[in-house]
Protein backbone atom coordinates (compact mmCIF):
# COMPACT_ATOMS: atom_id res chain seq x y z
CA UNK A 1 0.00 0.00 0.00
CA UNK A 2 1.54 3.07 -1.25
CA UNK A 3 1.47 6.09 1.42
CA UNK A 4 -1.42 8.05 -0.43
CA UNK A 5 -3.67 4.71 0.48
CA UNK A 6 -2.34 5.19 4.08
CA UNK A 7 -2.72 8.55 4.60
CA UNK A 8 -6.54 8.31 2.85
CA UNK A 9 -7.19 5.62 5.48
CA UNK A 10 -6.22 7.34 7.95
CA UNK A 11 -8.15 9.90 7.72
CA UNK A 12 -11.16 7.89 6.71
CA UNK A 13 -10.45 6.38 10.03
CA UNK A 14 -10.60 9.73 11.29
CA UNK A 15 -13.56 11.24 9.92
CA UNK A 16 -15.48 8.36 11.19
CA UNK A 17 -14.94 9.14 14.80
CA UNK A 18 -17.30 12.17 14.22
CA UNK A 19 -20.53 10.47 14.79
CA UNK A 20 -19.22 10.48 18.69
CA UNK A 21 -19.87 14.42 18.24
CA UNK A 22 -18.29 16.98 20.81
CA UNK A 23 -17.16 15.69 23.70
CA UNK A 24 -15.76 18.40 26.22
CA UNK A 25 -13.67 16.92 28.93
CA UNK A 26 -9.51 16.65 29.21
CA UNK A 27 -9.21 13.28 30.81
CA UNK A 28 -9.11 11.15 27.35
CA UNK A 29 -6.62 13.44 25.79
CA UNK A 30 -4.40 13.87 28.92
CA UNK A 31 -4.14 10.09 28.55
CA UNK A 32 -3.50 9.71 25.04
CA UNK A 33 -0.40 12.40 25.42
CA UNK A 34 0.93 10.53 28.07
CA UNK A 35 0.92 7.29 26.12
CA UNK A 36 3.11 9.91 23.86
CA UNK A 37 5.33 10.88 26.71
CA UNK A 38 3.89 14.14 26.72
CA UNK A 39 5.15 15.49 23.43
CA UNK A 40 3.26 18.96 24.31
CA UNK A 41 5.85 19.70 26.90
CA UNK A 42 8.60 19.54 24.46
CA UNK A 43 7.79 23.28 23.21
CA UNK A 44 6.82 26.56 24.00
CA UNK A 45 3.05 27.36 23.39
CA UNK A 46 0.62 30.36 22.72
CA UNK A 47 -2.99 29.51 23.21
CA UNK A 48 -5.32 31.07 21.70
CA UNK A 49 -8.91 31.31 21.66
CA UNK A 50 -12.24 33.67 21.10
CA UNK A 51 -15.28 33.97 18.93
CA UNK A 52 -13.81 35.60 15.62
CA UNK A 53 -10.33 36.45 14.81
CA UNK A 54 -8.42 33.88 16.57
CA UNK A 55 -7.15 32.33 13.64
CA UNK A 56 -5.80 35.69 12.19
CA UNK A 57 -4.11 36.59 15.11
CA UNK A 58 -2.63 32.78 15.37
CA UNK A 59 -1.59 32.77 11.78
CA UNK A 60 0.45 35.87 12.44
CA UNK A 61 1.80 35.39 15.84
CA UNK A 62 3.62 32.09 13.90
CA UNK A 63 4.51 34.30 10.95
CA UNK A 64 6.25 36.64 13.69
CA UNK A 65 8.13 34.04 15.63
CA UNK A 66 9.24 32.57 12.26
CA UNK A 67 10.62 35.71 11.07
CA UNK A 68 12.32 36.60 14.23
CA UNK A 69 14.28 33.20 13.34
CA UNK A 70 12.18 30.49 15.45
CA UNK A 71 11.13 27.52 14.40
CA UNK A 72 7.41 27.60 14.61
CA UNK A 73 4.17 25.48 14.68
CA UNK A 74 0.69 26.74 14.07
CA UNK A 75 -2.24 24.09 14.76
CA UNK A 76 -5.51 25.72 13.99
CA UNK A 77 -9.30 24.22 12.64
CA UNK A 78 -11.05 23.57 10.55
CA UNK A 79 -9.51 22.98 8.14
CA UNK A 80 -10.48 24.52 4.60
CA UNK A 81 -9.64 21.60 1.82
CA UNK A 82 -7.17 19.37 2.94
CA UNK A 83 -6.44 18.64 6.85
CA UNK A 84 -2.49 18.90 6.41
CA UNK A 85 -3.69 22.66 6.67
CA UNK A 86 -4.67 22.32 10.52
CA UNK A 87 -0.88 21.67 11.11
CA UNK A 88 1.84 23.83 9.59
CA UNK A 89 5.50 24.17 10.61
CA UNK A 90 7.35 27.67 9.18
CA UNK A 91 4.52 28.49 7.20
CA UNK A 92 3.82 25.26 5.43
CA UNK A 93 1.34 22.19 5.84
CA UNK A 94 2.95 18.99 7.21
CA UNK A 95 3.65 16.27 4.62
CA UNK A 96 0.89 12.84 4.12
CA UNK A 97 3.64 11.42 5.37
CA UNK A 98 3.80 13.25 8.63
CA UNK A 99 -0.39 12.84 9.22
CA UNK A 100 0.13 8.88 9.17
CA UNK A 101 2.91 8.99 11.14
CA UNK A 102 1.75 10.91 13.83
CA UNK A 103 -2.17 9.43 13.11
CA UNK A 104 -0.34 6.39 14.03
CA UNK A 105 1.07 7.29 17.31
CA UNK A 106 -2.30 8.89 18.50
CA UNK A 107 -3.57 5.48 17.65
CA UNK A 108 -1.09 3.62 19.36
CA UNK A 109 -1.55 5.24 22.89
CA UNK A 110 -4.09 4.16 25.49
CA UNK A 111 -7.27 6.70 25.43
CA UNK A 112 -9.05 5.02 28.20
CA UNK A 113 -12.88 3.97 28.33
CA UNK A 114 -13.98 6.32 25.62
CA UNK A 115 -13.06 6.22 21.58
CA UNK A 116 -11.08 9.74 21.37
CA UNK A 117 -13.27 12.03 19.31
CA UNK A 118 -11.35 13.29 15.65
CA UNK A 119 -10.64 16.93 17.05
CA UNK A 120 -8.45 15.16 20.08
CA UNK A 121 -7.40 12.69 17.61
CA UNK A 122 -6.35 15.78 15.15
CA UNK A 123 -4.87 18.19 18.21
CA UNK A 124 -2.28 15.25 19.60
CA UNK A 125 -1.29 14.58 16.03
CA UNK A 126 -0.33 18.33 16.12
CA UNK A 127 1.59 18.43 19.10
CA UNK A 128 3.55 14.94 17.91
CA UNK A 129 4.15 16.77 14.58
CA UNK A 130 5.90 19.70 16.49
CA UNK A 131 7.73 17.24 18.80
CA UNK A 132 8.99 15.61 15.64
CA UNK A 133 10.54 18.12 13.82
CA UNK A 134 11.64 20.14 17.23
CA UNK A 135 9.95 23.10 17.00
CA UNK A 136 10.82 25.96 19.44
CA UNK A 137 7.05 27.91 19.41
CA UNK A 138 3.34 26.70 18.94
CA UNK A 139 0.74 28.76 18.38
CA UNK A 140 -2.29 26.72 19.27
CA UNK A 141 -6.07 27.79 18.52
CA UNK A 142 -8.97 26.41 20.59
CA UNK A 143 -11.39 23.96 18.69
CA UNK A 144 -14.31 25.36 20.86
CA UNK A 145 -14.61 27.92 23.78
CA UNK A 146 -11.12 26.63 26.12
CA UNK A 147 -11.80 25.49 29.52
CA UNK A 148 -13.01 22.03 28.17
CA UNK A 149 -11.38 22.21 24.74
CA UNK A 150 -8.93 19.54 23.99
CA UNK A 151 -6.16 21.94 23.51
CA UNK A 152 -6.34 23.37 26.98
CA UNK A 153 -3.73 20.46 28.25
CA UNK A 154 -0.95 22.65 27.17
CA UNK A 155 0.78 25.19 29.53
CA UNK A 156 1.71 28.17 27.77
CA UNK A 157 3.51 31.10 27.90
CA UNK A 158 1.00 33.59 26.64
CA UNK A 159 -2.54 33.21 26.35
CA UNK A 160 -5.00 35.26 24.20
CA UNK A 161 -8.73 35.50 24.17
CA UNK A 162 -9.35 37.67 20.91
CA UNK A 163 -12.81 38.60 21.50
CA UNK A 164 -16.25 36.95 22.44
CA UNK A 165 -19.66 36.76 21.22
CA UNK A 166 -22.57 34.65 21.33
CA UNK A 167 -21.96 31.31 19.75
CA UNK A 168 -22.04 27.19 20.75
CA UNK A 169 -25.10 28.48 23.10
CA UNK A 170 -25.75 24.22 23.77
CA UNK A 171 -22.13 23.65 24.77
CA UNK A 172 -20.47 27.04 25.39
CA UNK A 173 -24.01 28.87 27.49
CA UNK A 174 -26.15 31.18 26.17
CA UNK A 175 -24.82 34.83 27.56
CA UNK A 176 -21.92 36.80 26.92
CA UNK A 177 -20.73 35.82 30.44
CA UNK A 178 -20.97 32.52 30.34
CA UNK A 179 -19.03 32.44 26.74
CA UNK A 180 -16.16 35.18 28.32
CA UNK A 181 -16.06 31.87 31.23
CA UNK A 182 -15.66 29.38 29.07
CA UNK A 183 -12.91 30.93 27.11
CA UNK A 184 -11.37 32.32 29.77
CA UNK A 185 -11.17 28.73 30.65
CA UNK A 186 -7.36 28.65 29.41
CA UNK A 187 -6.25 31.36 31.71
CA UNK A 188 -3.38 29.82 33.70
CA UNK A 189 -1.88 30.75 37.00
CA UNK A 190 0.52 33.34 36.70
CA UNK A 191 0.54 33.79 32.92
CA UNK A 192 0.02 36.65 31.31
CA UNK A 193 -3.56 37.01 29.25
CA UNK A 194 -4.34 39.46 26.08
CA UNK A 195 -7.60 40.21 25.22
CA UNK A 196 -9.68 42.20 22.91
CA UNK A 197 -12.59 41.81 24.75
CA UNK A 198 -14.63 44.97 24.65
CA UNK A 199 -18.21 44.26 26.67
CA UNK A 200 -18.73 45.06 30.25
CA UNK A 201 -19.96 41.91 31.47
CA UNK A 202 -17.37 39.57 29.43
CA UNK A 203 -14.57 41.74 30.41
CA UNK A 204 -15.84 41.60 34.42
CA UNK A 205 -15.79 38.16 34.47
CA UNK A 206 -12.09 37.84 32.36
CA UNK A 207 -10.69 40.55 34.75
CA UNK A 208 -12.14 38.37 38.17
CA UNK A 209 -10.49 34.59 36.63
CA UNK A 210 -7.08 36.65 35.74
CA UNK A 211 -7.02 38.24 39.13
CA UNK A 212 -7.79 34.64 40.83
CA UNK A 213 -5.51 32.82 39.44
CA UNK A 214 -3.00 36.00 39.56
CA UNK A 215 -2.38 36.12 35.73
CA UNK A 216 -1.52 39.61 34.79
CA UNK A 217 -4.27 40.89 32.12
CA UNK A 218 -3.75 43.50 29.09
CA UNK A 219 -6.51 44.90 27.51
CA UNK A 220 -7.25 46.38 24.03
CA UNK A 221 -8.65 49.97 24.70
CA UNK A 222 -7.37 50.19 27.85
CA UNK A 223 -3.65 48.80 28.45
CA UNK A 224 -2.98 48.99 24.69
CA UNK A 225 -4.95 51.21 21.66
CA UNK A 226 -4.91 51.10 18.45
CA UNK A 227 -5.61 54.00 15.42
CA UNK A 228 -6.64 53.59 12.51
CA UNK A 229 -5.33 56.09 9.85
CA UNK A 230 -6.96 57.13 6.30
CA UNK A 231 -3.97 56.04 4.64
CA UNK A 232 -4.79 52.47 5.46
CA UNK A 233 -1.96 51.99 8.44
CA UNK A 234 -3.06 52.11 12.05
CA UNK A 235 -0.71 53.35 14.89
CA UNK A 236 -0.19 51.06 18.22
CA UNK A 237 -0.20 52.77 21.04
CA UNK A 238 1.23 49.99 23.46
CA UNK A 239 2.42 48.72 26.46
CA UNK A 240 5.76 49.91 26.63
CA UNK A 241 6.19 50.82 22.60
CA UNK A 242 4.55 53.26 20.45
CA UNK A 243 4.33 52.07 16.91
CA UNK A 244 3.59 54.18 13.77
CA UNK A 245 2.97 53.44 10.10
CA UNK A 246 1.44 49.75 11.09
CA UNK A 247 -0.33 47.11 8.31
CA UNK A 248 -2.14 44.47 9.34
CA UNK A 249 -1.19 42.26 6.27
CA UNK A 250 -5.07 41.50 5.61
CA UNK A 251 -8.09 43.33 3.99
CA UNK A 252 -10.90 44.72 6.40
CA UNK A 253 -10.48 47.86 9.02
CA UNK A 254 -11.70 44.86 11.65
CA UNK A 255 -8.23 43.21 11.50
CA UNK A 256 -6.63 46.35 13.44
CA UNK A 257 -8.09 44.93 16.57
CA UNK A 258 -6.98 41.41 15.92
CA UNK A 259 -3.33 43.31 14.92
CA UNK A 260 -3.44 45.37 18.05
CA UNK A 261 -3.52 42.11 19.81
CA UNK A 262 -0.82 40.46 17.99
CA UNK A 263 1.48 43.54 19.11
CA UNK A 264 0.51 43.42 22.47
CA UNK A 265 1.41 39.44 22.56
CA UNK A 266 4.75 40.28 20.95
CA UNK A 267 5.72 42.80 23.66
CA UNK A 268 4.89 40.78 26.15
CA UNK A 269 7.00 37.70 24.80
CA UNK A 270 9.76 40.10 24.36
CA UNK A 271 9.73 41.28 28.32
CA UNK A 272 9.48 37.54 29.15
CA UNK A 273 13.22 37.56 27.69
CA UNK A 274 12.23 33.90 26.38
CA UNK A 275 12.51 35.53 22.72
CA UNK A 276 13.71 39.06 20.94
CA UNK A 277 11.10 39.77 18.63
CA UNK A 278 12.02 42.77 16.47
CA UNK A 279 9.66 45.19 14.42
CA UNK A 280 11.42 44.06 11.70
CA UNK A 281 10.59 40.51 12.26
CA UNK A 282 6.57 42.05 13.43
CA UNK A 283 6.77 43.92 10.05
CA UNK A 284 7.85 40.83 7.39
CA UNK A 285 5.26 38.45 9.65
CA UNK A 286 2.61 40.17 9.11
CA UNK A 287 3.47 41.07 5.54
CA UNK A 288 4.07 37.28 5.11
CA UNK A 289 1.78 35.06 6.79
CA UNK A 290 -1.17 33.84 5.00
CA UNK A 291 -4.93 33.28 6.07
CA UNK A 292 -6.87 32.07 3.08
CA UNK A 293 -10.49 32.15 3.59
CA UNK A 294 -10.86 35.64 5.30
CA UNK A 295 -11.92 38.31 2.40
CA UNK A 296 -9.73 36.16 0.16
CA UNK A 297 -9.65 37.41 -3.84
CA UNK A 298 -9.12 34.00 -5.71
CA UNK A 299 -9.64 35.72 -9.44
CA UNK A 300 -10.15 39.10 -10.69
CA UNK A 301 -11.94 38.17 -13.85
CA UNK A 302 -14.63 38.65 -12.52
CA UNK A 303 -13.90 39.28 -8.66
CA UNK A 304 -13.96 36.28 -6.89
CA UNK A 305 -13.77 36.99 -2.90
CA UNK A 306 -13.96 33.60 -0.20
CA UNK A 307 -14.47 34.50 3.56
CA UNK A 308 -16.04 32.61 6.42
CA UNK A 309 -17.91 34.56 7.81
CA UNK A 310 -19.66 32.09 10.00
CA UNK A 311 -21.59 33.92 12.34
CA UNK A 312 -23.30 37.58 13.26
CA UNK A 313 -20.27 39.03 13.78
CA UNK A 314 -18.42 37.93 10.64
CA UNK A 315 -21.25 38.27 8.69
CA UNK A 316 -21.36 42.18 9.76
CA UNK A 317 -17.43 42.50 8.84
CA UNK A 318 -18.25 41.04 5.62
CA UNK A 319 -21.47 43.28 5.09
CA UNK A 320 -19.46 46.38 6.23
CA UNK A 321 -16.63 45.57 3.74
CA UNK A 322 -18.24 44.96 0.80
CA UNK A 323 -20.26 48.35 1.37
CA UNK A 324 -16.98 50.33 2.09
CA UNK A 325 -14.58 48.51 -0.33
CA UNK A 326 -16.56 47.58 -3.32
CA UNK A 327 -19.90 49.94 -3.23
CA UNK A 328 -19.54 50.80 -6.77
CA UNK A 329 -19.52 47.51 -8.12
CA UNK A 330 -22.80 44.60 -8.31
CA UNK A 331 -21.83 42.02 -5.73
CA UNK A 332 -23.27 38.38 -6.27
CA UNK A 333 -23.62 36.67 -2.75
CA UNK A 334 -23.12 32.83 -2.51
CA UNK A 335 -24.36 32.04 0.87
CA UNK A 336 -24.75 28.74 2.88
CA UNK A 337 -24.95 28.42 6.81
CA UNK A 338 -24.64 25.84 9.56
CA UNK A 339 -27.54 25.11 11.16
CA UNK A 340 -26.06 26.06 14.68
CA UNK A 341 -25.61 29.93 13.32
CA UNK A 342 -28.05 33.19 13.54
CA UNK A 343 -28.60 32.85 9.81
CA UNK A 344 -31.57 34.85 9.75
CA UNK A 345 -29.31 37.51 11.40
CA UNK A 346 -26.71 36.80 9.42
CA UNK A 347 -28.51 37.14 6.59
CA UNK A 348 -29.87 40.26 7.34
CA UNK A 349 -26.70 42.02 7.55
CA UNK A 350 -25.25 40.42 4.11
CA UNK A 351 -28.08 40.88 1.91
CA UNK A 352 -28.55 44.68 2.27
CA UNK A 353 -24.77 44.83 1.55
CA UNK A 354 -25.15 42.55 -1.87
CA UNK A 355 -27.51 43.23 -5.43
CA UNK A 356 -28.45 39.30 -6.03
CA UNK A 357 -27.91 35.99 -4.15
CA UNK A 358 -27.56 32.33 -4.57
CA UNK A 359 -28.82 30.13 -1.64
CA UNK A 360 -26.87 26.57 -1.53
CA UNK A 361 -25.67 24.57 1.19
CA UNK A 362 -22.24 23.34 1.53
CA UNK A 363 -21.43 19.52 2.14
CA UNK A 364 -21.81 18.77 5.56
CA UNK A 365 -24.64 17.37 7.79
CA UNK A 366 -25.06 20.44 10.08
CA UNK A 367 -25.91 22.89 6.45
CA UNK A 368 -29.14 24.45 6.41
CA UNK A 369 -31.32 23.74 3.29
CA UNK A 370 -31.45 26.46 0.97
CA UNK A 371 -35.22 26.61 1.47
CA UNK A 372 -34.98 27.63 4.52
CA UNK A 373 -32.34 30.31 4.23
CA UNK A 374 -35.39 31.34 1.31
CA UNK A 375 -37.88 31.53 3.52
CA UNK A 376 -35.15 34.28 5.92
CA UNK A 377 -33.80 36.17 2.69
CA UNK A 378 -37.02 36.88 0.47
CA UNK A 379 -38.47 40.11 2.63
CA UNK A 380 -34.67 40.86 2.33
CA UNK A 381 -33.68 41.24 -1.85
CA UNK A 382 -35.24 40.56 -5.02
CA UNK A 383 -33.20 38.57 -6.74
CA UNK A 384 -33.11 34.84 -5.31
CA UNK A 385 -31.65 31.92 -6.68
CA UNK A 386 -31.35 28.32 -4.83
CA UNK A 387 -28.97 25.98 -6.11
CA UNK A 388 -28.06 22.42 -4.44
CA UNK A 389 -24.24 22.97 -4.17
CA UNK A 390 -21.49 24.91 -3.83
CA UNK A 391 -19.68 24.11 -7.10
CA UNK A 392 -23.72 24.72 -9.20
CA UNK A 393 -23.79 28.04 -7.15
CA UNK A 394 -20.71 28.92 -8.38
CA UNK A 395 -20.61 27.79 -11.94
CA UNK A 396 -24.10 29.67 -12.35
CA UNK A 397 -22.71 32.44 -10.72
CA UNK A 398 -19.63 32.56 -12.61
CA UNK A 399 -21.83 32.20 -15.99
CA UNK A 400 -24.24 35.17 -15.42
CA UNK A 401 -21.78 37.55 -13.81
CA UNK A 402 -20.15 40.73 -15.71
CA UNK A 403 -16.23 40.71 -15.92
CA UNK A 404 -16.53 43.93 -13.53
CA UNK A 405 -18.33 42.26 -10.99
CA UNK A 406 -17.88 40.77 -7.53
CA UNK A 407 -19.20 36.93 -6.37
CA UNK A 408 -18.85 36.92 -2.96
CA UNK A 409 -18.58 33.49 -1.27
CA UNK A 410 -19.64 32.94 2.56
CA UNK A 411 -21.87 32.53 5.62
CA UNK A 412 -19.36 29.08 6.84
CA UNK A 413 -15.75 28.09 6.64
CA UNK A 414 -17.28 25.39 5.02
CA UNK A 415 -18.63 27.21 2.18
CA UNK A 416 -14.91 28.62 1.58
CA UNK A 417 -13.53 24.75 1.65
CA UNK A 418 -16.43 23.66 -1.11
CA UNK A 419 -15.51 26.76 -3.21
CA UNK A 420 -11.27 26.27 -3.09
CA UNK A 421 -12.14 22.77 -4.22
CA UNK A 422 -14.70 23.71 -7.00
CA UNK A 423 -12.95 26.36 -8.65
CA UNK A 424 -9.54 24.15 -8.46
CA UNK A 425 -11.63 21.77 -10.82
CA UNK A 426 -13.12 24.42 -12.83
CA UNK A 427 -9.25 25.92 -13.46
CA UNK A 428 -9.56 28.98 -11.54
CA UNK A 429 -8.11 30.43 -8.30
CA UNK A 430 -4.95 29.45 -6.82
Amino acid sequence: MGIQDTYNDCLQEMFGLRRFGIKLGLDTIRRILKGMQNPQERFAAIHVAGTNGKGSIASALAAILKAAGLRAGLYTSPHLVRFNERICIDGEQISDEEVVASYQAVKAAKSGEREPTFFEYATAMAFDAFRRRGVDWAVIETGMGGRLDATNIIAPVLSIISNVSIEHEMYLGNTLAKIAAEKGGIIKPATPVVTGVRQASAVRVLEAMARERKAPLFRLGKDFRVRRRPDGTFSYLGIANVWHKMRTGLPGSYQVDNAGVVLAACELLNQSSRVDISLKAIQQGFERRVWPGRLEVVTTNPMVILDGAHNRIAAKNLAAYLRQTLSDRKITLVVGILSDKPYRAMLKSLLPACDRVILTRPQIDRALDPETLYDAARDLTAEITLKPDVASALRYALETAAADEVICVGGSLYMVGDAKAALAQMGLGR
